[in-house]
């Protein structure tokens, strides 16, 4: 394409990334994110970086700034030297015991190799990357099941208002024992766990 002396060129539209595409072509987790097995906190950048992509691509591709978490205590060293957590959280959803639900649509992606894709499930089928890709609260408390909250909430997440589901709202402890919430008890299984009872809180 010949472009006049002088022009402005706009950049090509930004493409969602593809993990499918790459999966396919057997790329490693780890070839991309190569930070990833040494990272101990939930803000290290673990992205590729411009080098990483260099490897394959010629043009330098536009990496975005990791989204912001809610979590701020987890280590992907730790979790890494562990090993593949998919037969455990498997073993959960089959002994009923996985703190959410649709437990059946995580059940299928359960049978990986790769410790990466236990946790970040569907990447295989993934031609965007979206929160489905993403660990489950669910999944952390396969292994650590200790629910007491407000109190265990700050072993992972930072102390705050935005723990708290939107329903929550000042009056909600009223409204809820109304009977007019239509509350489905398996919603509140991710932070009050699966033996929670009225009795427990009030």
């Amino acid at each position: 394409m010949l472009v006049a002396a002088g022009a402005v060129v706009a950049p090509a539209a930004e493409k969602p990334f593809s993990h499918k595409l790459h999966l396919k072509l057997g790329v490693q987790c780890v070839t991309c994110h190569t930070a990833a097995a040494s990272s101990t906190a939930p803000a290290d950048n673990n992205l590729p970086s411009q080098q990483a992509c260099r490897g394959c691509h010629e043009q330098a591709m536009a990496v975005k700034s990791p989204s912001a978490t809610l979590v701020t205590r987890f280590s992907h060293q730790q979790h890494v030297k562990l090993g593949n957590f998919a037969p455990v959280i498997a073993a959960a959803i089959d002994g009923k015991t996985y703190h959410s639900l649709p437990a059946p649509e995580i059940r299928r992606h359960l049978r990986v190799s790769q410790a990466c894709t236990a946790c970040h499930r569907g990447l295989e089928e993934s031609d965007q990357v979206s929160k489905a890709n993403m660990p489950q609260m669910a999944d952390c408390l396969v292994c650590h099941p200790k629910i007491d909250n407000p109190f265990s909430c700050e072993m992972c997440h930072a102390a705050g208002p935005h723990l708290k589901p939107a329903s929550h709202t000042p009056g909600y402890l009223d409204f809820h024992s109304t009977g007019k919430a239509n509350l489905d008890k398996a919603s509140c299984v991710i932070c009050h766990g699966r033996r929670f009872t009225c009795l427990g809180c009030h």
